[in-house]
């Protein structure tokens, strides 16, 4: 009785293993789920799963169907390739691993069963590359005259193929130029300001000095990580000086600050001269500043300390580079003498912020003589060129009164207007007491 019972045990073992040979095949491998197509950025790891169902004494096997490769059969390892190798789970999950896939591993796989016929059925391995720039092909700084024209190209690559887009990295917009429409292209353009330009090449006309500055190239595919580049456009022209007040005037013991602005690219060299011809340098007497407002403007200050009789005359700020050299004067003279104003009874209209606030203001006696009529503004800019290196502009008429001790530089009309009424008042005010002593 047992060896009855050994016998069958014995008999549906090799059923389930040799079907085949026992019964002509009933029971055939199946595919029990279709395998599934990976995509893996390059230099990643990928796999292929196979689900077999009754295998039975067959053998699955892994073959690259471009090729024809064989990958491997069952649990060996047929390609010479090291990154590849094989595993199973059980009898019914086997799969096929890639180690760090290159470009030349994309294709379709097929897993086979060794049935006659055959059964086979395959997935798709796709390799994602992040975006990349070709150096040979893609630009660098630039430099460029005033008006020229600045070509960059940013030449990208990746799988699937990357999207170029220009951007400026301070925020401000690109200008485009194009012909306008029955105009003669040379003369007639119009700008067209865009966030963002969109190509590999980007192309600008009668570029200006406020077009100068960095430009990002972005590239970008879905793949991490998205690149960029950092193109620099530099604009070269010659100085230009502008100077707001031409005309300056002061208290004796008072510290005046004379201003000129410079734009320059590339950099100039900035001094300041007395009309005596001596350079000026900071000292105890001087104080010699320059700030840069931006990658092509300056300002340029001269502050003169405790203002005496010999500080009288005129003061020139000097500016040269490679490509010109300009210069502007500023006369500075005395006023004689700070006249109080005060400001309690003036009705709140006629007074300025700093004045309804209590601060002292001073101001000249040539104003008090004047008509006290509204000042014009002036024009005061200098441009440099490179054929006439020095350059004089023609001075203002008008004078700037500057507000409180220690610094003199901007002007108030408000105050100008009010000194004249009080003295038009006071003089009114005498016609009228001599009137009335007289007819008495």
């Amino acid at each position: 009785m047992v060896d009855r019972k050994k016998g069958l045990i014995a008999m549906l073992i090799t059923l389930l293993i040799y079907p085949k040979d026992n019964f002509g095949g009933a029971f055939q491998p199946e595919f029990l789920k279709p395998i599934t197509n990976v995509t893996v950025p390059i230099g990643r790891d990928a796999t292929f799963t196979c689900h077999v169902g009754y295998l039975g004494g067959y053998r699955v096997g892994w073959v690259k169907a471009d090729t024809k490769a064989i990958q491997a059969i069952h649990d060996h390892v047929i390609t010479h390739n090291p990154r590849i190798s094989v595993s199973h789970g059980d009898h019914s999950t086997w799969s096929l691993h890639i180690k760090g896939v290159q470009m030349e591993d994309a294709g379709l796989y097929m897993c086979q069963v060794n049935t006659d016929p055959m059964k086979s059925q395959t997935g798709r391995l796709n390799i994602v590359v992040p975006p990349d720039f070709v150096p040979e092909e893609t630009s660098g700084d630039v430099m460029v005259g005033e008006g020229g024209q600045v070509k960059l190209t940013c030449r990208a690559r990746g799988t699937p193929p990357p999207r170029v887009i220009w951007r400026r990295e301070d925020g401000r917009d690109i200008i485009l130029r194009e012909p306008t429409p029955g105009g003669i292209p040379i003369q007639k353009t119009r700008n067209m300001p865009v966030s963002q330009y969109e190509g590999e090449i980007l192309k600008l006309s009668k570029v200006s000095r406020a077009e100068m500055g960095a430009y990002l190239c972005i590239a970008s595919n879905g793949v991490p990580p998205t690149v960029s580049k950092r193109v620099i456009i530099n604009v070269h022209f010659p100085p230009v000086i502008h100077v707001p007040n031409q005309l300056v005037g002061a208290p004796l013991g008072t510290d005046v600050v004379l201003e000129c602005f410079v734009e320059a690219s590339p950099k100039s060299i900035n001094y300041w001269i007395k009309d005596n011809g001596a350079m000026i340098i900071s000292s105890n007497r001087h104080d010699v500043q320059t700030v840069a407002k931006s990658a092509f403007e300056i300002r340029m200050t001269l502050t003169v300390r405790s203002f005496h009789h010999q500080d009288v005359g005129s003061y020139r700020c000097v500016a040269k580079n490679s490509l010109g050299e300009v210069e502007s004067s500023i006369r500075l003279y005395e006023i004689p003498g700070p006249t109080r104003t005060q400001t309690a009874s003036w009705p709140s209209g006629f007074l300025d912020e700093d004045e309804e606030a209590g601060v002292d203001v001073y101001g000249s006696d040539e104003f008090e003589k004047s008509d006290a009529k509204q000042l014009q503004p002036i024009d005061n800019t200098v441009y440099g060129q490179a054929a006439n290196p020095t350059v004089f502009s023609t001075p203002s008429t008008s004078v700037k009164v500057a507000k409180k001790r220690p610094t003199f530089i901007v002007g108030s009309s408000s105050t100008v207007n009010r000194e004249t009424y009080v003295l038009m008042t006071a003089t009114l005010l005498v016609h009228v007491s001599t009137a009335n002593f007289q007819w008495r």
